[in-house]
């Protein structure tokens, strides 16, 4: 095995749950539909924040939106939501909060659409991971061509907080790009 460059693990600051988030979550494909849009959830609710502020969140949120179940977030009601504005334990940001019932709802259609959310998002790369094989984190983009073509058709959609950068982002927290440096032993 490669010595592990010292630079890929950097990003997270010695902080247990990003090291752990980094080392066996971010950019590892995964298919299952309720992951790819709880992660899709937390990339958005990370918009003007830092990744590890929305990391740490991450428990209640589960709770919060339950467990992130597609439909059932689809049907939370304004109440629910409302009452999420209260909880210290989320970002409460009206926006962001009400933007996971819209996005369960875009993604409600394009599982109608598409079969599965997965399907939908792996053909934005034509069933096949990005993999960059970066050899040090500053050239690793911040968007591509991938994420700006979804970015767009998710808007299209009505979803929000899906920019480019976002949802490049999105991206690699499911797998479809990979920028694991070239010697990172979690590649």
């Amino acid at each position: 095995m490669k010595p592990e460059h010292k630079n890929c693990r950097d990003w997270y600051e010695g902080d247990p749950v990003l090291e752990a988030y980094h080392d066996n979550e971010w950019c590892k494909i995964n298919h299952d539909d309720r992951f790819q849009f709880e992660m899709l959830c937390l990339e958005g609710s990370s918009v003007g924040l830092s990744w590890k502020t929305v990391m740490h969140k991450r428990e209640a949120y589960k709770a919060a939106f339950h467990d992130f179940d597609i439909d059932a977030c689809a049907n939370m009601t304004d109440e629910e939501l409302k009452a999420n504005l209260s909880n210290s334990g989320l970002i409460r940001n009206r926006s962001k909060i009400f933007g996971v019932r819209k996005n369960a709802r875009a993604v409600q259609k394009i599982r109608s659409e598409y079969g599965s959310f997965d399907a939908y998002l792996w053909s934005f790369a034509k069933n096949k991971q990005i993999d960059g094989y970066w050899t040090d984190l500053k050239d690793i983009p911040t968007s591509s061509d991938v994420s700006k073509a979804m970015s767009k058709d998710m808007k299209k959609r009505g979803m929000s907080f899906v920019g480019e950068v976002i949802t490049y982002s999105f991206l690699q927290a499911i797998g479809i790009v990979n920028d694991h440096l070239a010697d990172c032993k979690y590649r």
